[in-house]
């Protein structure tokens, strides 16, 4: 177990950590203690049936819901709803790599297991079920990797999901956003510093987590973020200190081995696995309204990769949101970004299932 200050309370905010036992894992092995990371905003009614389950992505947690997204002016209205922000295993709030202890001292560090998408929504259905007593959500709503658990839950438990807001995040990883991934983590790996997952503290690894941060720089902000210099409305003198005093520090204060972890989880993630391969089989099982929610100049999930797939859902519908940001528009830093967001989640949230 490393202690980095980042995964606290002092850095996240409220949150409670919620065992549910151990967890066995599609790849094989198990989590003998596995904690769930939980942010809830709101009452659950009477009747139990005004739950909404947010999921996160890859490098983020509740906090940003919470600061962004979550609020009595906002489509996630707490004074309606009861919300649920789970934060995915390996996010480093959930157990994960660097804060293995205790019966899960034997899986810490580099000898963590595999996780899928599918472990964290078989590890969500428990919690809402055993911890809050939920059975059924009136949505699901997440982005990027939390859009792929999204997906999951709609084929994994239709049943129990009676919306659904995929955002910025598509149902079966594409070869490009594989490799893409793939060159995310050889920039820690490669690091002399990573010493095969067991280093002692994250700054060990600073170097390879700065070549990380710039290949976000290159991939999660969009051509034309750069081309408009962008950065500049946010208060930055120059591209290079923007990379210098947003992104470099956002991914140094990390731990190495969680974003592994979660970086397997994003390359692997494919609903098809459900049906053989057969992603419009896989796809065919989703009951529930859903929205598929890309960003125009996203560079990891466009367009392009998100409407086959909306095709393939019944009682779908493609709602494109525009940001010259790209992937990292999910941050909600443009002006424009969240009234787009709070229209089509209004429309869906509110609207039957």
């Amino acid at each position: 177990m490393i202690d980095n200050p980042f995964y606290s309370h002092e850095f996240h905010g409220d949150y409670d950590l919620v065992p549910i036992g151990r967890l066995d894992l599609e790849e094989g092995g198990s989590i003998p203690d596995c904690r769930l990371a939980v942010a809830t905003f709101g009452e659950l009614n009477e009747a139990r049936d005004n739950a909404i389950l947010v999921t996160t992505w890859y490098s983020g947690s509740h906090q940003i819901w919470r600061d962004v997204y979550i609020g009595p002016d906002h489509a996630l209205n707490p004074d309606r709803y009861f919300i649920v922000v789970v934060d995915q295993i390996g996010s480093g709030l959930s157990t994960s790599p660097h804060n293995a202890a205790g019966e899960n001292a034997g899986i810490a560090m580099s000898a963590f297991p595999h996780v899928r998408i599918g472990d964290d929504v078989v590890a969500q259905e428990r919690l809402l079920r055993e911890h809050f007593g939920v059975e059924t959500l009136h949505a699901v709503v997440g982005g990027s990797m939390g859009a792929q658990q999204v997906y999951e839950w709609a084929v994994r438990f239709p049943e129990k999901v009676g919306r659904a807001a995929a955002i910025a995040g598509t149902a079966q990883n594409t070869p490009h956003d594989f490799l893409f991934t793939k060159a995310l983590n050889e920039a820690i790996t490669s690091d002399p510093g990573f010493a095969d997952g067991e280093y002692t503290s994250n700054a060990e690894v600073v170097a390879g987590l700065e070549r990380h941060a710039g290949i976000w720089a290159v991939m999660g902000l969009s051509t034309e973020f750069w081309k408009q210099e962008a950065w500049r409305a946010l208060e930055f003198e120059s591209k290079e200190a923007f990379l210098e005093g947003f992104l470099e520090p956002y991914f140094t204060a990390m731990d190495p081995n969680d974003l592994l972890c979660m970086a397997w989880k994003w390359q692997r993630g494919d609903v098809a696995r459900h049906t053989g391969g057969d992603l419009d089989a896989a796809l065919a099982r989703v009951t529930a309204r859903t929205f598929v929610m890309p960003i125009d100049e996203d560079m990891f999930f466009p367009v392009r990769d998100c409407r086959p797939e909306q095709e393939r859902i019944k009682n779908s519908e493609l709602r494109v949101v525009e940001d010259v940001h790209g992937h990292l528009g999910l941050f909600g830093v443009a002006p424009t970004y969240m009234p787009q967001i709070d229209r089509h989640l209004g429309e869906l949230l509110d609207g039957p299932a």
